[in-house]
């Protein structure tokens, strides 16, 4: 495998501050949430569709038929991760809705565990607990402050397992194509899956405000080209697992965001199942950081 010209955790520490944007700006938007997940794909395609087109559209050849099927796939899987997470925003709150959609690491070490035989370590596991813990403390307190709640949690958490699904087959396809090209199948078979649903809800495609338009772009240039873009990059070197733990971060910049922006109040259980999730977050850290000087 080649060496990377630069760290890739740089490139996951952008994704996770990028990524930590996402809900305030469906929260901002009056559209839908299969529109604003539709745009949010369609405007990426068309951003990078001049580079594609430019340098890498020849790579298509050089893509099986296995990795157009499992493209699609993860296409499929990444466009309902949206519907079912912006729908879950409407019935619960930005903090809940987070921190239940990026408890990736109860899938991730299970999926790499079976698909990739990744070992487990005893502190990788004590530390996913303990992050998830945290996790669970800061939802803890949503579930009585809206009865609805429940619904929105359960919709997040099912996207949850449908992001987890989608990065484990980047994890397996960007091993063997550029993440340009990766991405940007992946992104149009995603767009395309958003605009048959849309269509079969028959949810309106136009007019919306201007206000709306700027929010559509700004999910394509931030979450997308800056977060999701980024971590598929980084899949190349880093394990799923990594990046599932680094996406806990975004619970808690999509928290303070909230708070600031759209006055979302943060109660004790949040600050303090804040606190355990970084904490779970550093023991993951320091364990792959001395695994990794162990390796070499």
């Amino acid at each position: 495998m080649e060496k990377p010209k630069v760290n890739p955790y740089i490139f996951v520490i952008i994704g996770v501050l990028s990524v930590s944007t996402s809900a305030i700006f469906v929260k901002f938007s009056t559209a839908p949430s299969g529109v604003i997940a539709f745009y949010r794909l369609f405007f990426t395609v068309l951003i990078m569709l001049p580079i594609y087109l430019i340098k890498y559209v020849k790579e298509l050849r050089n893509m099986t038929k296995k990795d157009y099927i499992l493209s699609t796939i993860a296409g499929v899987f990444l466009a309902f991760h949206f519907i079912l997470w912006f729908e879950s925003l409407d019935y619960t709150s930005v903090a809940s809705s987070t921190v239940l959609v990026t408890l990736q690491p109860l899938f991730s070490f299970f999926g790499t565990y079976l698909l990739f035989k990744e070992p487990i370590s005893v502190k990788t596991i004590f530390s996913a607990v303990v992050a998830i813990s945290g996790s669970v403390m800061i939802s803890w307190g949503d579930f009585y402050l809206n009865e609805k709640a429940l619904i929105g949690d359960i919709l997040a958490l099912i996207a949850c397992a449908l992001i987890t699904a989608y990065l484990l087959i980047g994890q397996a396809v960007r091993k063997r194509i550029s993440v340009v090209s990766y991405t940007f199948v992946v992104y149009f078979m995603s767009t395309v899956a958003l605009l048959l649903y849309v269509m079969i809800k028959k949810e309106p495609l136009y007019p919306y405000p201007t206000t709306d338009w700027i929010y559509f772009l700004l999910l394509a240039i931030f979450p997308n080209l800056l977060g999701h873009s980024l971590f598929n990059l980084a899949l190349k070197w880093v394990s799923t697992n990594i990046i599932s733990m680094a996406i806990l971060f975004e619970l808690v910049g999509a928290a303070i965001l909230a708070y600031i922006l759209i006055g979302e109040k943060l109660i004790w259980t949040q600050w303090v199942g804040g606190f355990i999730v970084i904490s779970g977050l550093i023991i993951f850290s320091l364990g792959s950081a001395k695994s990794k000087s162990n390796q070499m």
